[in-house]
């Protein structure tokens, strides 16, 4: 019995140097956490300049959406919409209007660009070409890279 019993607390020394073992110390912890917010500073700018450039180009996109819809409008009305409608003429129907196959646009959302302002709409003068633009990232005119007004 003897022997027994000194397997047994062989076994149960063996197991309490085991799980004092396991898990992580604080300072593998601290060297995990460095490591991650390492890649996250070098990571996280890149990233937002991929979604600014991409807010940029569904800008762009909208634009030119908008300006199919209102030569639709033109089609049909025989005139642009003027400056007192503006693009809303292209989502409800004007008073004045008899032939008018709309909506042209499917969602009155997309007369917002993608940071939320209005799109600006100038009426053309002389039979010229109605003006779709947006003032940019920061909603004001001019601006550069980023920050551009886009036509």
């Amino acid at each position: 019995m003897d022997f027994e019993q000194r397997e047994r607390d062989i076994q149960r020394a063996g197991r309490r140097a085991t799980d004092a073992e396991a898990g992580f110390s604080l300072v593998e912890l601290l060297v995990v956490l460095a490591i991650i917010g390492l890649l996250s500073a070098l990571v996280a700018p890149r990233v937002l300049n991929y979604l600014s450039t991409a807010k940029v180009e569904t800008a762009k996109i909208q634009i030119k959406n908008l300006q199919s819809a209102l030569e639709l409008f033109y089609i049909d009305a025989g005139r642009y919409p003027t400056n007192d409608e503006g693009l809303s003429a292209l989502a409800k129907k004007p008073a004045d209007v008899t032939a008018w196959s709309g909506p042209y646009l499917k969602d009155a959302d997309m007369l917002k660009d993608p940071w939320g302002n209005a799109f600006l709409y100038s009426a053309p003068e002389d039979g010229g070409e109605a003006l779709v633009k947006s003032l940019g990232r920061d909603g004001r005119e001019g601006g550069s890279e980023l920050d551009e007004d886009l036509p």
